[in-house]
């Protein structure tokens, strides 16, 4: 910045004073660098390291760094420290639930590596299709460590399932492709599609948001399906199924809601519904202090400002074409209510004035006349008649009183000085008090005809460090406008926009924009979470090709949401522009659940029973999620740590209602159905012997039939009537026998 000029630091610094007079307020203007990786970043460096100098100098005095640019980079600052570490300690947090879920590290290390490979594709489509991170897209990386590994934890525990029964490592993955392919795609594709809908929103945070997400989920299912596979089968082909990890029996743990799935489904929604009444303490929290970094000086300066001060240090912005249109705006704001005060520049210069200009032409011409050189020569003075009339007048003085006056007094003492001189000597020194004399009333009538000019100042008489912040290049005037009180009142702010929208309907500004944003963001949230049930909807009935397993594929999505209004309001846990991502987020993993439970109806035959591969699947993909998105509890940042709160509670009631309620519902609708045991289900879908020694050795006449991958799964065509009847037969193939 240049410095001030004199004539301007001169004046009494009245200037933003609040308290009384005891807190001060210094504007800056950052400049542009096109070298810096984020924008005011070297000038909040040099800034702060200033101030530090000067608190070493003056620790009395307490001086401190704020405003909204500053917050602004102090919270991309924040946020992007907070993603580093809780991305990593998601990464660990999943590989460890991997590893305990399934019993073994190497199938847990090999899906970790496959969903690195989809995040590193992720990181090139951001690059290529958006180009930068944003403080809500920065958290993508998180929400694919939680959401891109349940790709893998499907596909490896029905992998591990069949190579329990005893088929070997290529037919296995096959079959698994199979199996838990159309599953793991429509869930995909689901959670990917709610992402995209956000990027259907005209705000553009929430926008890139959906864009990054969706694309990283779909590249994250993409490296699943391309990778995982292979390295499976590199490390397992020469492995005995005795020698691979055994997956928790977790199917047992939840046998209670099958045997009694009537008294548990009733249960399930009653207490849904119980839950659910907290929604009515649900409430939306606009004030984006709440979302910044914990003890950040800047936002705590800022809280500071606004609890010491009623008056706002934010301003509203109305621009104006001229000076008279400023004036005229100026005086309607200034009798808003909601208005504190208004700032500008016009204000300075004074309107013309004829009879002030005739005044101060009077004034110059004499002023010129008093200066010019004639009048400024030296005088010759006549000591001889100078020194008879000071006699007479100490004669006259000393003759009207017998004390003598101060006055006279003087002429006595300018009677003896002059005695002693000589005419020179006093002609020498009289004219040397003259040209002093002279110089000391010359010298502020200078000063006097230097600003006596008739003509009416401009804009180019004040200062440019003023003019630059109230004019622009165009020649428009800019109007400040504070409002009364904390603008982080909703409803003060509310009432500010709408006062001052009255008197200039493209009124901008910082509360302004925090007024339109939130709102918008709001609104954005709420469109896509609408456009998301839509996609989701509509993708689940490409799967299925059916209206009734769509909607029950949707039953733990709808219990969960239930559950997570209530909770969240009973909690006290308020939406804000952070969290409200929850709403299309959501949608997309509740579900995924629903989406692998409808899969495994449909490929039972009997009444519906939970199988061990599908149990722990389900329990880990929600748990990997709740530990991806619980790291961001731990988060400085309020709004990612909103953001983990909300969205882990939402993963906890889809998880509890997808594996205690759901099927308790699944078992009751299969109730007529004859009951199967996990044992024949695992039968049917082996499709080959342990090894084709031991099959030749049991049977040595027989030859082991190709049976079709596809041949047990059920038909499209009796799929309305499986779901409520009676199982449809089942199909057997005889072994063919060996001919010679």
């Amino acid at each position: 910045l240049a410095p001030l000029p004199d004539s301007l630091m001169a004046l009494d610094p009245h200037y933003l004073l609040e308290d009384d007079g005891r807190m001060g307020f210094a504007l800056l203007r950052f400049g542009e660098y096109e070298d810096e990786f984020a924008r005011g970043g070297k000038a909040v460096g040099a800034l702060r390291g200033l101030i530090d100098e000067v608190r070493l100098r003056h620790p009395q005095a307490w001086i401190g760094l704020t405003g909204m640019p500053i917050i602004e980079f102090d919270e991309m600052q924040a946020s992007q420290t907070d993603t580093i570490w809780t991305s990593l300690l998601s990464l660990v947090g999943v590989a460890l639930l991997f590893v305990a879920g399934y019993g073994g590290l190497r199938h847990a290390m090999l899906a970790v590596a496959v969903l690195l490979l989809g995040t590193a594709w992720s990181f090139g489509f951001v690059t290529i299709f958006v180009g930068h991170l944003n403080i809500l897209s920065a958290a993508f990386a998180v929400v694919l460590i939680g959401l891109g590994i349940d790709f893998g934890i499907h596909y490896i525990a029905a992998y591990l399932k069949l190579r329990y029964s005893g088929v070997e490592c290529g037919p296995a993955l096959i079959k698994t492709a199979a199996d838990v392919g159309p599953g793991v795609m429509t869930g995909a594709i689901t959670t990917a599609a709610a992402f995209f809908m956000a990027g259907l929103t005209d705000f553009i945070g929430v926008r890139e948001l959906g864009i990054v997400a969706g694309g990283g989920i779909l590249l994250c299912v993409l490296a699943t399906v391309i990778a995982l596979p292979p390295l499976v089968y590199l490390f397992d082909r020469n492995r005995p199924a005795a020698e691979l990890p055994r997956i928790l029996p977790a199917a047992a743990w939840f046998q209670f809601s099958l045997r009694r799935p009537r008294l548990v489904a009733l249960a399930g929604v009653a207490l849904t519904l119980l839950l659910g009444l907290g929604s009515q303490s649900l409430r939306y929290d606009h004030n984006l202090l709440n979302l910044q970094p914990r003890h950040v000086e800047s936002v705590e300066i800022e809280k500071e400002l606004f609890a010491r001060s009623d008056d706002s240090v934010w301003c509203a912005i109305s621009i104006c074409d001229s000076a008279l249109e400023l004036r005229r705006r100026k005086a309607q704001f200034d009798k808003l209510a909601s208005v504190s005060k208004t700032e500008e520049i016009s204000s300075l210069i004074p309107a013309s004035d004829r009879p002030k200009q005739a005044a101060i032409a009077s004034i110059q011409e004499n002023l010129a006349a008093l200066l010019a050189p004639a009048s400024t020569r030296p005088v010759a003075i006549n000591i001889r008649l100078l020194r008879r009339e000071l006699l007479r007048a100490e004669q006259l003085s000393a003759a009207g009183s017998p004390q003598p006056s101060p006055s006279a007094l003087v002429v006595r003492q300018l009677n003896q000085a002059l005695r002693k001189l000589s005419d020179a000597q006093a002609q020498t020194i009289l004219m040397a008090y003259q040209a002093k004399l002279r110089s000391q009333i010359q010298t502020p009538l200078r000063g006097l005809a230097e600003i006596a000019d008739a003509a009416p100042p401009t804009l180019a008489d004040i200062p440019r460090e003023l003019t630059q912040r109230f004019i622009g290049k165009s020649g428009k005037h800019l109007l400040k406008i504070y409002p009364r009180g904390n603008i982080w009142d909703m409803d003060k702010l509310t009432h500010f926009v709408a006062d001052v929208e009255t008197v200039d309907a493209q009124v901008t500004g910082h509360p302004v924009q925090t007024y339109y944003a939130s709102r918008h963001m709001q609104t954005s949230y709420v469109h896509a979470g609408i456009y998301a049930l839509i996609a989701v909807f509509g993708l689940l009935m490409v799967d299925f090709r059916s209206i009734r397993y769509s909607l029950l594929a949707m039953v733990p999505l709808a219990f969960g949401c239930v559950q997570l209004a209530g909770l969240i309001g009973w909690f006290d846990i308020p939406l804000n522009p952070a969290n409200m991502i929850v709403l299309p987020l959501i949608l997309g993993i509740g579900v995924d659940d629903g989406v692998h439970l409808v899969h495994e109806l449909r490929r039972q035959r009997g009444r519906f029973q939970l199988s061990d591969s599908t149990t722990v699947a389900v329990l880990l993909t929600s748990t990997t999620t709740m530990a991806s998105f619980g790291s961001m509890i731990l988060a400085r940042h309020q709004g990612l740590q909103s953001l983990g709160q909300v969205l882990t509670i939402g993963v906890v009631c889809c998880l509890f209602s997808s594996i205690a309620i759901f099927p308790a519902i699944l078992a009751w609708l299969t109730w007529n159905r004859p009951k199967q045991a996990e044992d024949e289900a695992v039968a049917d879908e082996k499709i080959f012997p342990a090894t084709a020694a031991e099959s030749l050795a049991a049977n040595p006449d027989e030859e082991p039939a190709v049976v079709p991958f596809l041949a047990n799964q059920p038909s499209n065509l009796n799929e309305e009537s499986d779901l409520a009847g009676a199982p449809p037969a089942r199909e057997k193939i005889a072994p063919r026998r060996r001919v010679g």
